[in-house]
Order: structure tokens, then C-alpha cells, then sequence
């Protein structure tokens, strides 16, 4: 029996791993997901019995930084997905062939697996002129989107790029650059955007996929809601000093030093939806905020040309007309209100008054 003939199961145990390990590394897919931990037996077996899935990575206008992210993936690794999850049939960084050998296995992918592959696409697509300002093989990368999205069974745009234009689409986007779902419409479509998008995200989606033959359910901007139900602020451990109007005037005064709020700092995280503060990156050990810089709000559409990044969230594009001041005013309220309720519960304790 070939190798790719086999399931994950059997594959999984040929490799010595044992069951108590593959649910143990299911229980943590499915709490990344918010998957009721009484899936997982079924989320395991589902696994087990899947074959590898074919997949087909495309990088169009894009700078190769959604592609560093996905290499740190932890949950699973990279290699583990590669070799054991899916059958990456092409990615040009990643892959040992080049010119037209590797053209010819993205031919034979689609051949051999059409309708059945998932299309993983990085980086915008100019529409500009035909598309001729991004062209692999002498095949514009819009002409390739529409080639190989017709015989995919689901699209993942990876990136703000893929997701909603990125960067590339910057004012006054010479290009024409778009999103994927922009060109593609007849075809499921998840958006992970994020400037890198997290790497767990990445591999979560695909495992998820694998597992039960679908995309996860998306918000209204086609984004997994398990990863961006809810923003940055709803999580921020730093969320407990807005509460109190506590807010960091600059990067390196008082404040910063003692880890205050950085909304005034430009901190867009009320309004950027995303799981950055509770996956973190590099395996959890770190994430903007943490590292002492406002989000910069990459997972949402055209944050690029939104206000400055150092600006506080004000009136027109990001946020109300009274801006950091009622934000602010908001944040001390809530704070004078916590404060009464805490002295009134330590009377209580205490058989005061």
C-alpha cells in the first residue's frame, strides 16, 4: 500500500504515535476552535479515517511574510501538517522543483484531485491591465486564480492581502489589487487575514477542514468566528486599565512602564477583530501588545489607509466623533464606579458601614 493510500490513523500509528497522544493533540485543535470538548472523540475518529488532503498553494502579490508565519506554526507544525495532514502539491517556496516541472505538478494536482483540492492562495490579485502586473509562468495571477479556483473544492485567502486586497491595495493601489473573494464567487471562500495572520489559525482551519469536510462557521467579513468572534479588547489583559482610565501618554513615560492601556497611543484593538491575545505567537510567548505597541488593527479591511497607526481612535474611519476624549472619560467613569463597589464590598467584609 502506498503511502498517500493510507489514513491519518494508519499513517499516524505507523509512525509509533500513540491514541492517548492524537486526542491529546485534538482536544487542543478543538479548544483553539471553541469546539465543545465532547466533540472530540468524534473529531478524532473523523481525523482518523480522512486521507491526506490535497492542497495547492499559491503565492501571488504578496511579500512571503504569511508564508514565515505558517513555518511557526506549533499546533500542529508545519512539517507535521505537510507530511502527515495534507499533500502539499505545490508551494514554490517551499518545494524542491521550479520552471516547468513545477508548473506541471500544479497541472497533475488539479488532474488527479479535481473537485477535490483546497486552493490556499497568498497576496492580492491586480485586475489593473489584465493583471499583467503580477505574472508567474507567463500566466497573469488572475488568469491563474480563475484556472485553478474552477476545479477547487474551497478557497482559504491566507492574509489581509488574499482576504480583503492587503497592502498591495494601499491608496491609490496602481495595481487595481483585490481579494480573493472580489474575483472568485461561486466557490466557499474563508478569510484569514492578519499581517502576518497567526500561524495556529492557518493550520487550525486546515485540520478542521480535514475533519469534518467543511469551513468552520465565518463571520460577515468570511473570517473563522471561532478565531475573530471577538477584538483585541474584548481579551487585552491590559482591557483591566482601560476599565480603570488608566492610558499610556507616550511609549516610554509612567504608563507604558507599568503597562497601562495604550488606546491613546493609537492602539486600534477595540475595533480589530482577531485571537492574537489569546493564541499569541512563537508558541505563545509573546504578541504586539505584550511587546508594548498598540495593535495596528491588520486583520480588518483597508486598515492600511485608515487613520495613522499612532493616532487614537477618532471620528470618520475608525471610531466616534468625540474620539479619545470620551474613550477616556469612559474609562475613568468605569474606574470611579468599580472603585465605590470595591470599598463598599470591604465594608461589608470588614462589619462596616
Amino acid at each position: 500500500m502506498k503511502e498517500h493510500d493510507l489514513t491519518l490513523g494508519e499513517e499516524l500509528r505507523r509512525q509509533g504515535i500513540s491514541r492517548r497522544s492524537f486526542l491529546k493533540f485534538c482536544a487542543g485543535v478543538a479548544s483553539s476552535m471553541a469546539i465543545p470538548a465532547a466533540m472530540v472523540p468524534a473529531m478524532a475518529d473523523s481525523l482518523a479515517q480522512a486521507r491526506r488532503q490535497p492542497a495547492i498553494m499559491m503565492a501571488y502579490q504578496e511579500c512571503t511574510g504569511c508564508l514565515e508565519s505558517l513555518t511557526r506554526s506549533f499546533a500542529p507544525t508545519l512539517e507535521n501538517l505537510i507530511f502527515n495532514f495534507i499533500s502539499l502539491d505545490f508551494q514554490h517556496a517551499l518545494q524542491a522543483a521550479a520552471g516547468d516541472q513545477a508548473v506541471e505538478a500544479i497541472k497533475t494536482s488539479m488532474k488527479e484531485n479535481w473537485g477535490k483540492y483546497l486552493l490556499l492562495v497568498d497576496g492580492s490579485i491586480p485586475l489593473n491591465d489584465d493583471g499583467i502586473y503580477s505574472v508567474s509562468h507567463g500566466q497573469s495571477h488572475l488568469d491563474s486564480l480563475r484556472e485553478l479556483g474552477e476545479g477547487a473544492a474551497a478557497i482559504v485567502s491566507i492574509g489581509t492581502c488574499a482576504s480583503f486586497g492587503g497592502i498591495g491595495a494601499a491608496s491609490p493601489n496602481p495595481t487595481g489589487a483585490v481579494g480573493v473573494d472580489q474575483i472568485i464567487t461561486d466557490k466557499p471562500i474563508l478569510n484569514v487575514p492578519g499581517c502576518p495572520p497567526m500561524p495556529e489559525v492557518m493550520t487550525g482551519v486546515l485540520t478542521s477542514f480535514l475533519a469534518f469536510g467543511a469551513l468552520p462557521e465565518v463571520d460577515s467579513l468570511k473570517r473563522p468566528r471561532a478565531f475573530f468572534g471577538d477584538t483585541i479588547h474584548d481579551r487585552c489583559y491590559r482591557r483591566t486599565f482601560y476599565d480603570q482610565g488608566k492610558f499610556a501618554d507616550s511609549f516610554d513615560d509612567e504608563g507604558a512602564r507599568n503597562g497601562w492601556c495604550l488606546y491613546k497611543l493609537g492602539c486600534k484593538g477595540p475595533i480589530t477583530h482577531n485571537a492574537c491575545a489569546t493564541l499569541k505567537f512563537n508558541e505563545g510567548v509573546s504578541w504586539p501588545i505584550q511587546s508594548g505597541h498598540g495593535c495596528l488593527g491588520c486583520s480588518e479591511p483597508n486598515f492600511w489607509d485608515k487613520e495613522g497607526f499612532y493616532k487614537p481612535l477618532s471620528a470618520g474611519q475608525w471610531g466616534s466623533a468625540e474620539g479619545i476624549a470620551a474613550a477616556a472619560a469612559a474609562g475613568v467613569a468605569l474606574g470611579a464606579v468599580s472603585a465605590v463597589m470595591s470599598r463598599r464590598n470591604q465594608n461589608k467584609i470588614s462589619g462596616g458601614k
